[in-house]
């Protein structure tokens, strides 16, 4: 791992060198969260936690500064932990393996976890460092934001005295967010009765690979394949084709917020019904391939596998395959005042069945985002319509609201002015359609004048997630250059 942490600036990719090395999927910070407290420790640096866990930082001015504005910086902890399924990766246990790749860090078969590891390795280089002057420092690294926002959303009042805070959880450099999508999970049950696997039929696996995924937010717009909506179209088609073809077990996607790449499936049909299956599955294989032009390494494949003792039974294949269908997916509405960005949107994240104590049941997973609170709910709704019809047990959970935009910020003004001053550009201010911390912070820090930033990073939340090298550079020198600009208490 020495040679990212060479890679320039050093005092920051020293540090996510070494997050690498420590385990910090979502609701497992705790040897991250242990490893930070002992930094600030070594350092004499203010630290401790907050009742949920969170970390609260704090650094005095350098001398000279003490007349500035008090500067808070927020970024999570945990990572999205996603692998390709030939990966051989324990997220609890096993370090990532960065490795440089022409202008790129990415990461051998897992998600880097530059989001956000980039933005604390920059707070704990900025808090480490003895040379660059600084006012008051007060620092935010919360935990579980993958997963829930848990972090942000159960933060008290009364922790900090900044007026001022700087997000570094974005992924475009030279643009600035000052607004972000709430979100809603959906939670879907629907029990089934397991019947015995009928006479005389053969088991078979499809599987689907190779897409692309994403993140549910930031490329929802970008029309890719939802490996559980391929998978259960290639079921129904063989299903009305194919007389007694029975499904066994479904397994598809892996996080709310991650487009799904990957579905695998048991379906069984009779021995002689077996070539006829295969057949279904090249032809829906080449229309698929066909209609998702933009996803070049899609692989459908179809191969024989060892019998399961039970199958569904068909009233509750028919419900999940059509509620499947029903369920919408994708972008429901591009919003009118922001041009090219999602308004509304539904992930359908997670297709599974599953056995408890000889209890079947199939559960499903979707995030909706939306940027207005109310379309966010009305989806919601909708989407659970289409589960409820098919009489599925569904909860709308872990709502969290956007962050309206203040495009009157005096932080986003200097910010601009600090931006062009730098790179003689003007840098573009963005809304985003995925959840950023920041809408829930306002809540306890109404007062709070926000503004979040990041270096460049491609594919967050899957296997190819990658970071641009020059971008983190600059990235750098942009918040060292803000940090140095905050103005005077009195300005």
């Amino acid at each position: 791992m020495s040679s990212i942490a060479e890679l320039n600036p050093t005092p920051l990719w020293k540090h996510f060198s070494r997050l690498c090395e420590i385990p910090r999927p979502s609701k497992h910070e705790e040897k991250v969260v242990a490893y930070i407290l002992d930094f600030c420790k070594e350092r004499g640096l203010e630290a401790r936690l907050d009742q949920i866990g969170n970390i609260i930082i704090k650094k005095p001015a350098t001398p000279g500064m003490e007349d500035r504005k008090i500067l808070a910086m927020q970024s999570h902890v945990d990572m999205v932990p996603q692998k390709n399924a030939d990966t051989d990766h324990d997220f609890l246990r096993d370090p990532i393996r960065p490795q440089i790749d022409g202008d790129w860090v990415t990461a051998t078969g897992t998600t880097l976890g530059a989001d956000n590891g980039i933005g604390v390795a920059a707070i704990l280089a900025l808090l480490e460092s003895t040379d660059i002057p600084h006012p008051a420092l007060e620092a935010l690294l919360t935990i579980d934001e993958e997963a829930g926002m848990t972090g942000a959303k159960h933060l008290q009042p009364g922790h900090f005295e900044a007026e001022l805070l700087l997000n570094l959880d974005t992924e475009d450099e030279g643009e600035l967010y000052v607004g972000c999508a709430g979100g809603v999970d959906i939670n879907v049950a629907l029990p089934y009765s397991a019947e015995p696997l009928p006479a005389g039929h053969k088991a078979f696996r499809l599987s689907v690979r190779g897409l692309r995924g994403g993140h549910s937010g930031l490329d929802i717009d970008k029309g890719r394949g939802n490996a559980n909506k391929i998978a259960n179209r290639i079921i129904d088609t063989a299903i009305r084709e194919i007389e007694g073809l029975r499904i066994a077990a479904l397994d598809g996607g892996t996080l709310r917020n991650a487009i799904p790449r990957e579905s695998f499936s048991t379906l069984t049909v009779p021995a002689d019904n077996a070539a006829r299956l295969m057949e279904i599955v090249l032809q829906e294989s080449a229309v698929s391939k066909a209609e998702l032009d933009n996803e070049p390494k899609l692989d459908i494949a179809v191969e024989e596998t060892e019998a399961p003792a039970s199958v569904m039974d068909r009233e509750s294949e028919r419900r999940v395959i059509r509620m499947l269908r029903a369920c919408p997916s994708g972008v429901e509405r591009m919003s009118t005042t922001l041009e090219g960005i999602a308004e509304t949107s539904n992930n359908l994240a997670r297709v599974v069945t599953e056995e408890n104590d000889g209890e079947y049941r199939v559960r499903v997973q979707c995030l909706v985002r939306s940027l207005s609170d109310s379309a966010r709910d009305q989806h919601g709704l909708n989407v659970a319509a289409a589960f409820e019809l098919a009489g599925a047990t569904v909860s709308l959970d872990n709502a969290y609201p956007g962050w309206t935009p203040n495009v009157k910020s005096p932080l986003l003004a200097l910010m601009k002015d600090v931006y062009k001053d730098m790179t003689g550009a003007e840098p573009e201010v963005k809304v985003i359609h995925a959840g950023l911390e920041c809408g829930l912070l306002a809540k306890p820090y109404p007062h709070w004048d926000m503004v979040s930033f990041g270096p460049t990073i491609r594919r967050a939340h899957s296997p190819e997630e990658r970071v641009h090298i020059e971008s983190v550079a600059n990235f750098w020198e942009y918040f060292l250059k803000v940090v140095q600009a905050i103005p005077a208490k009195h300005h």
